[in-house]
């Protein structure tokens, strides 16, 4: 019995493998966006929300100031003046006094997503209709607006979005989250793409319009959800707009350094898309292959067949390894995925962990605030008395 799951889970495991080698195929094919006179580019707001320090955090927001387009601005976000981050922007401020950009205090949020409720304070002070909103933790190429802004130019697409590539901010856990940031998430979002096109977007970045927020009923309707990215992209797909998956790829900063850290920081999102999109989660245990090669190998070492066992181990081996060439080094670009591909193995069998762990419960700890998921992805603030 237990290598017949393990026969089971390797074959759907390397079935998803052939669906993610035809996607990344398929989106290196895609043609590169057409050419544009600068002198026909729109104006830009560029959407930072803040939440004190963090790793890498000066060279995250100077990649923003260092942007090749003709005409933006950039609006930071924090939710009072004493948030450290601030300091970091006050001097970016003075190494660029050609940039225009600006701070928005929001106060304490009036609902749940702390996130959304800067955005919204955010939006009130943008001078574009056209808005790239961003995390603080990523970094980008200096095309970044240029490349993610140009598809919007078409009306009927309403929202670009960007893969990522995880950038580890030191330590071996940290490592380990990078690498599936180039793997693991990337593979998923390739074969959605390819079987159904994009309905959901990418929260580190993402470009939209304010006509669009506008037909969504605007960006306070996100305020009650965790996944806001994954809504963002959703209600724009329901309103008939296309979501865009970008080429440009940006850096995205792994920046939890314990396994502690990075385990929470993982079941924190799995859990998220556990209430967001459950069918979708649920099908996800069978695209990992590393659990199943363990199983088959222990059911070879009970069974005194092994060379059976470690054939069904090599197999899972060999799978991860070839899925994080294909994805994190042949689409993301991330040097790491190949020299490390020996290593996503045990990153496919982390990812499996977290899985496994999102259906354990229904409440996530964000930004140091306890929240209780919801039917749909709406979250609730657990307050001391109801823990």
């Amino acid at each position: 019995m237990l290598v017949l799951i393990s026969i089971i889970g390797l074959v759907s495991s390397t079935i998803y493998l052939v669906l993610v080698c035809v996607a990344a195929r398929g989106f290196r094919k895609v043609a590169p966006n057409p050419n544009v006179d600068r002198t026909d580019l729109p104006l830009v707001t560029v959407l930072k929300p803040l939440h004190g320090l963090e790793p890498q955090l000066e060279r995250n927001l100077e990649s923003f100031f260092q942007q090749n387009y003709p005409r933006f601005e950039l609006i930071f976000g924090a939710r009072s003046a004493s948030d450290p981050a601030l300091q970091i922007v006050a001097a970016l401020q003075r190494k660029y006094p050609q940039v225009n950009s600006s701070i928005v205090l929001s106060g304490e949020p009036a609902y749940p997503n702390a996130k959304v409720f800067s955005l919204e304070k955010m939006l009130a002070r943008a001078s574009s209709p056209y808005l790239v909103i961003t995390d603080s933790d990523v970094c980008v190429n200096p095309n970044c607006l240029h490349d993610v802004i140009i598809p919007l130019l078409a009306t009927e697409n309403g929202v670009v979005t960007c893969l990522y590539r995880g950038v580890a901010a030191g330590g071996f856990w940290s490592s380990l989250e990078a690498l599936g940031m180039s793997v693991e998430l990337p593979s998923g979002v390739l074969v959605a793409n390819m079987l159904e096109g994009m309905k959901f977007a990418l929260g580190p970045t993402m470009a939209t319009r304010k006509d669009v927020l506008d037909s969504i009923g605007g960006v306070t309707v996100l305020g009650q959800y965790c996944a806001d990215d994954y809504l963002l992209g959703n209600l724009a797909s329901a309103c008939g707009k296309r979501v865009i998956l970008s080429q440009h790829v940006i850096r995205h900063v792994a920046m939890n350094t314990s396994v502690r850290a990075s385990l929470a920081h993982q079941v924190r999102w799995m859990r998220s898309t556990r209430f967001s999109r459950s069918a979708g989660h649920v099908g996800t245990g069978l695209t990992y292959a590393t659990p199943f090669g363990l199983l088959g190998l222990a059911a070879g070492v009970l069974s005194q067949n092994w060379a059976l066992g470690l054939a069904l181990f090599v197999w899972a081996f060999v799978n991860r390894a070839i899925q994080s060439i294909v994805v994190g080094w042949g689409v993301i670009g991330d040097r790491q995925s190949l020299t490390l591909c020996w290593l996503y193995p045990l990153r496919d069998l982390m990812g499996f962990v977290v899985w496994c762990a999102s259906f354990a419960g229904s409440q996530i700890v964000w930004r140091n605030e306890r929240y209780r998921l919801m039917a749909g992805g709406k979250m609730v603030r657990v307050v001391d008395s109801d823990i």
